[in-house]
């Protein structure tokens, strides 16, 4: 008896230190692929065996999709999800989209992900995003935390604007980081829109986000990551600095047009409950349809 017990509790250790769902079906047998005996392809075999067999389909397919992509079969991914996400939960829908997502961008289809990430704007704009809830949890590193509606949509937008980034379209992609900076600022998204700034020639209003980023006014100005892109923009915007110096004072350098300042002036003041008022954003991203075009 006490043996058997101790075997029970060993065998429970295992699966939490291996991350390890319990039992000895399909799904578990292809973690224990994947996680343990670091067996890629046989993993993928045993997903499709947990799949046909109904066994926690919505999580065969998703992680099934995300050892294909570790596998550089990102395009054999996108085709599963999409032919066999219709026998998932609908629970189990934002999930895979997010995986989608970053098959499109590993596979350079970025057509896709704009169109995917704007259909995820939309579910944003009509409540139906997290299942209804305020918030959801997520997890990064084995940790867990929770994110909210609004750290949801900042982050989306920053996926579309470096999704425009990709294809040059640095108006549009001004327009999107302007948007998720007044959501929910943070150092990196402000770098892609000094980016987008330096782009257009409007090196005054990219040098001063800059120097918001190097002074550390934004959440994650210190991030060791961020450094390099930080030098390089330093890089970019040197000649226009010592242009400067050697100028003097200057008056009314490049600003933006009338036009866009008078969208950005009716952007989002305040955070608003999604069910009790539209979100400006998208109010305005469809004011500038023209200009979000690919």
């Amino acid at each position: 008896m006490k043996n058997a017990k101790r075997e029970e509790t060993v065998d429970v250790a295992y699966h939490v230190l291996h991350k390890l769902p319990s039992g000895d079906s399909p799904y578990v047998r292809a973690k224990h692929l994947q996680l343990v005996e670091k067996d890629p392809d046989g993993a993928i075999v045993m997903f499709w065996k947990a799949i046909n067999a109904g066994d926690r389909v919505d999580s065969a397919l998703k992680d099934m999709a995300v050892v294909m992509k570790q596998q550089d079969r990102a395009e054999e991914a996108i085709e599963l999800i999409k032919s066999f996400r219709d026998r998932c939960s609908k629970q189990a829908q934002e999930s895979l989209d997010n995986v989608l997502i970053d098959l499109y961008k590993k596979c350079g289809k970025i057509e896709e992900q704009i169109a995917l990430l704007k259909q995820k704007l939309q579910m944003i704009y009509q409540g139906e995003t997290f299942n209804g809830k305020p918030t959801k949890t997520a997890r990064s590193h084995g940790r867990k935390f929770q994110v909210t509606i609004k750290q949801e949509t900042s982050r989306i937008l920053g996926n579309l604007g470096w999704a425009y980034l990709q294809l040059n379209n640095f108006q549009a992609a001004e327009v999107v980081y302007h948007k998720a900076q007044e959501i929910d600022p943070d150092a990196n998204k402000a770098c892609n829109l000094c980016l987008c700034l330096v782009k257009q020639g409007r090196y005054e209003e990219a040098n001063t986000i800059l120097e918001d980023v190097l002074e550390g006014r934004y959440l994650g100005s210190n991030d060791p990551k961020l450094m390099n892109r930080t030098k390089e923009l330093v890089k970019e915007l040197e000649p226009w600095r010592l242009a400067q110096v050697q100028a003097g004072p200057s008056h009314g350098l490049v600003t933006l047009e009338d036009a866009f300042i008078e969208g950005l002036d009716q952007l989002m003041n305040q955070w608003i409950p999604l069910r009790s008022r539209r979100l400006p954003v998208f109010e305005e991203i469809s004011t500038y349809r023209d200009q979000l075009a690919c």
